[in-house]
């Protein structure tokens, strides 16, 4: 994976890291749904948000934790359908050397 994004308030900031690692080790953790699911739940958010380095990151995470490659791109069928075509060109653009 990529140099971590929030490495500047990780240097700057230690306590506000710490609070954000806590928020997203809750999210993420197994609990009625799995992480993966968790994974592409929040890529579909990222997606639906033109966030090309979320997209990135999370479909290789997503992936790490055991999802196809079709999952994600039936993640992404989604996301268009309610998002339309514009988050498609940002998940091509995030999936790049991904998929």
């Amino acid at each position: 994976m990529a140099a971590n994004p929030l490495q500047p308030i990780e240097e700057n900031d230690s306590e506000l890291f710490d609070f954000i690692q806590q928020g997203r080790e809750l999210a993420y953790e197994p609990g009625a749904l799995g992480r993966k699911n968790k994974l592409l739940i929040a890529l579909a958010i990222d997606i639906t948000h033109n966030a090309v380095n979320g997209i990135r990151s999370l479909a290789l995470q997503a992936l790490e934790a055991g999802a196809s490659k079709e999952e994600i791109m039936e993640t992404l069928r989604v996301c268009g359908h309610i998002s339309g075509a514009g988050c498609i060109y940002s998940a091509a653009a995030g999936l790049k050397d991904v998929l």
